[in-house]
């Protein structure tokens, strides 16, 4: 069985900033960020990983660096890469839903087919890509601990799908910076959710 320690990166400074969309737009830390990874290196110091998987974008990336205490090899995966929000990023909800509402219903109502912002990601193809990593690490680890640190939509959009819950319910997961999740995968990839969004 595979024991999965799940990361959301740090505070970014668009997450500051009135949570606008980072999407797949490459954003960093703030120091808050950075003292929330330091926080998750914490509360996992006593956790013995066999691999580190990031996505290889530097909010990811840093928080996984730190989060493992610089684990010699950090690999990066880019299907792990969060969800493309098209028009959306670098705004707010707030500010793209005044913009084209039909455009959010749509995406809210059905993100299996309908694309994020017009032109990104379906949630169908956020949950093939995560899930084919998954499978891919449960092959490589199959009695091992890994810490894995992606990114708000497409942590929630692979666990909803794992859970059984209707896509466009994502949401409600929750999923707050450098938390961590656990849960584990059978040889069968059954997923048991172990713990949800920690911080102690």
């Amino acid at each position: 069985m595979l024991n999965v320690y799940l990361l959301r990166h740090g505070e970014t400074h668009w997450n500051a900033d009135g949570n606008r969309y980072c999407g797949a737009t490459n954003i960093d830390l703030t120091d808050k960020g950075i003292q929330q990874a330091h926080t998750a290196a914490e509360l996992l110091k006593d956790i013995t990983f066999d691999a580190v998987y990031t996505s290889p974008l530097q909010r990811a990336h840093r928080t996984a660096a730190i989060a493992s205490d610089n684990f010699p090899e950090i690999v990066a995966d880019e299907r792990l890469i969060e969800a493309s929000f098209g028009e959306w990023e670098g705004k707010t909800r707030s500010e793209f839903v005044a913009e084209n509402p039909e455009l959010w219903d749509n995406w809210a109502n059905d993100p299996d087919h309908n694309r994020a912002g017009g032109t990104g990601d379906t949630a169908m193809e956020i949950v093939t890509r995560v899930d084919d990593f998954f499978n891919e690490i449960s092959q490589k680890h199959p009695n091992g601990t890994v810490l894995v640190v992606a990114h708000n939509a497409v942590n929630r959009f692979y666990m909803a799908w794992k859970l059984g819950m209707p896509l466009k319910h994502y949401r409600r997961i929750v999923q707050e910076n450098a938390s961590v999740t656990l849960f584990s995968l059978d040889d069968q990839g059954e997923f048991s959710l172990l713990k949800l969004n920690c911080r102690s």
